[in-house]
Formats: C-alpha cells, structure tokens, sequence
C-alpha cells in the first residue's frame, strides 16, 4: 500500500484530479462538469456520472437567480450546513431551513401531513426568488409538483435528490416532469450532503466566472 503524502490544502485538488482519472475520457459538457465532479467527491460515487439529470439550461437559470439574490430553501440543516455561506453572501442570498419552525411542526400535526409538506407550504410566502434543494423528503418534492400544478409556486430551480425507497424514484419522475428547472439524481441515491453539494457547485462556478 502506497500512501500519498498530501498538503491538506492540496486534498481537494487531487481528489479531483483522481476523478478525471478514473472518468477517463468520457465528454462530460463543461456546463455541468463541476457539478458531477463535486457530487461525486461528495459521495465516492461514480454512479453520479450517470444518475444526474439537467433540464435544459438547468445550470445558468440557477446562475441568474443566484445573481439576483435567491434564497435557498432547504428540507434538511443538515443541507443548510453544508451550504458556503461566504459564497452565499457574495451574491446577497440566503439559505433557509423550516423544519424545525414551531409552526410548521404545528401545521404538520393539525394537518396529518410531514414537515417536509408544510415547510414547502411556508416558503409559498416568500418574495424572493427560490432555489428548493431537497435532499431528503420525497413529500417535499411532491407538494412541489402540485403546486407547481395549481400554479401557486414555482421556484426558479428545484434540487430534487432524496435519497431514500418510498416514493423516492416518482417524487422525481414528476419532478422532471413538471416543467420547472430542475436537477436531479435519476434512482434511490442522492441525499443531504448531495443537496448541498449541487448548490455549492454552483456558487463555485460563479465565483470562478467573476475571476475571469
């Protein structure tokens, strides 16, 4: 066994080059290749290669709203954590999280319904342009889609990648199927951690657009 011997700082950079390594050559569109790449430095994952699905233009509608100071809406503060608030900053957007709100753990209760449902009910109010990351909940994908359907939100992004078995592969299907800028991880993987990976991918690239 053969150890490499690595600055911390250096870490990241040969992570990333592994991947190209291991991808090898397979011509994966500018646009999109720092989001796979991170997704799968995240995760150790080279599933994501395949399972991450864009809409059309998915990346620089999330880049324009991010300009103009979306806030981020999350299901999870493990997502909110893990977003970069610094990069956040820069551009005057936030990241909210509202699960753990006294009246949305109200609502779920007098309602019968999860959370996640009444957390996305809650960011309806929002007067700001909305990226949603879900990186858990599938009913918070869900009550995306039917309000996306009555026309009552529609965020200009949404990050659907729950991981998970119940209703998990149809929360995204539907997703992909609304209509709304969306990415996505096709199957049962994606997670918290994948949620705010993507975001963070994203911010990146603006940083490094303002750089040039």
């Amino acid at each position: 066994m053969n150890l490499e011997y690595i600055a911390p700082q250096e870490i990241e950079r040969r992570s990333f080059e592994i991947i190209a390594e291991e991808l090898g050559d397979k011509n994966i569109p500018e646009e999109i290749r720092p989001i796979i790449f991170r997704c799968i430095h995240t995760t150790a994952d080279f599933d994501y290669y395949q399972n991450l699905y864009f809409s059309e233009n998915a990346v620089g509608i999330a880049k324009d709203a991010l300009r103009n100071g979306a806030v981020i809406v999350t299901d999870t503060n493990m997502t909110k954590a893990g977003i970069n608030k610094s990069a956040l900053a820069r551009y005057g957007c936030e990241v909210m999280c509202f699960m753990a709100d006294p009246d949305v753990a109200e609502t779920a209760k007098k309602n019968g319904i999860t959370r996640a449902t009444a957390s996305v009910d809650k960011a309806v109010s929002l007067k700001r342009p909305v990226i949603y990351a879900v990186g858990n909940a599938p009913t918070a994908l869900l009550r995306l889609c039917e309000h996306i359907r009555s026309e009552t939100f529609r965020p200009e992004l949404i990050i659907g990648v729950p991981v998970g078995f119940v209703n998990v592969i149809q929360s995204k299907e539907l997703l992909i199927n609304s209509g709304v800028p969306c990415i996505t991880a096709r199957g049962r993987k994606g997670g918290s951690n994948v949620a705010a990976a993507i975001c963070n991918a994203i911010l990146y690239m603006l940083d490094a657009e303002s750089k040039s």
